[in-house]
């Protein structure tokens, strides 16, 4: 049976509204629902994501995913932020990761001042996530020090590097050096309990369709961390004012920098293995 074809990170919401406001904005269209997610993925042979609940719009909010999974359950894998000043970690971790379709949690050391990688909430959520043996996915731009040190810390606990762990442009075009930070990124892999989403790649090329300029510099993350602790994803929806949900898994397919066993790794195989989850495929 063929290695399915993952998206490691999108994203689906409602249309801003009373019953469920938005607490702030997501660069894309008014709502993308789990229904357009699912008929974007099937459209191109993608069977199955993890669906990230964004914190843009819903903070730790999680219910709009639970509804989509509720009614997709076989495509997609559940994720939600966690708050590192909760004084209810452990017990909120413990009812998340009891529900189903729960398949991570998530930290954004981008918001808030998260410098430290001793910081009791942000060990508590990655240490409560070991526990339960499920992954932390870390917004980690800029901080790759508190991740290295988060990791050192726990190492019974997996860790995964959001969007190559660099600033990722929201809208075209790519910023000069979107690469600069790159060794920063690469001396992550030293540490076995971390793995890095490959999401959002595309939108760092200056390069149109297929992007051949992202392949040199990913080329140096493949080589430090290996095709199994590195996961595609397209960031979708954030990343649709710069490319389609086709194109940012269309590149992956048509390059030839990658052999077919690196190919089927990278687009799902290596997140079956890091998640312990994998769609249903009728």
């Amino acid at each position: 049976m063929p290695t399915p074809t993952i998206d490691s990170q999108v994203h689906a919401y409602e249309r801003n509204s009373p019953e469920r406001p938005w607490q702030g904005f997501l660069d894309g269209p008014d709502e993308v629902t789990g229904d357009d997610m699912v008929a974007a993925m099937d459209a191109v042979g993608v069977d199955g994501a993890l669906l990230v609940s964004p914190y843009s719009m819903y903070r730790f909010d999680p219910s709009y995913a639970l509804e989509v999974y509720a009614k997709h359950p076989g495509k997609f894998g559940i994720i939600r932020p966690f708050d590192p000043e909760s004084e209810t970690i452990d017990e909120d971790m413990a009812e998340w990761t009891s529900t189903p379709g729960v398949v991570g949690a998530r930290i954004m050391l981008t918001y808030g001042d998260y410098d430290d990688g001793s910081h009791p909430g942000l060990n508590a959520i990655v240490a409560a996530a070991g526990h339960a043996g499920v992954p932390i996915n870390i917004m980690s731009t800029g901080k790759m020090h508190v991740v290295g040190e988060l990791a050192r810390r726990n190492p019974n606990t997996q860790l995964v590097i959001d969007h190559v762990g660099l600033e990722q442009p929201r809208h075209p075009p790519a910023p000069p050096q979107p690469w600069a930070d790159l060794a920063g990124v690469v001396a992550m892999a030293e540490f076995d309990n971390v793995a890095i989403k490959i999401s959002g790649a595309c939108t760092m090329a200056h390069e149109p369709f297929p992007y051949p300029d992202i392949w040199e510099p990913l080329d140096k993350l493949f080589n430090a961390f290996g095709f199994e602790r590195c996961l595609w994803g397209t960031d979708w929806t954030r990343a649709i004012n710069v490319l389609t949900y086709e194109q940012g898994v269309e590149a992956f397919r048509v390059t030839d920098t990658l052999s077919d066993s690196e190919r089927s790794m990278l687009m799902g195989g290596a997140l079956t293995k890091v998640y312990n989850w994998s769609p249903s495929i009728d």
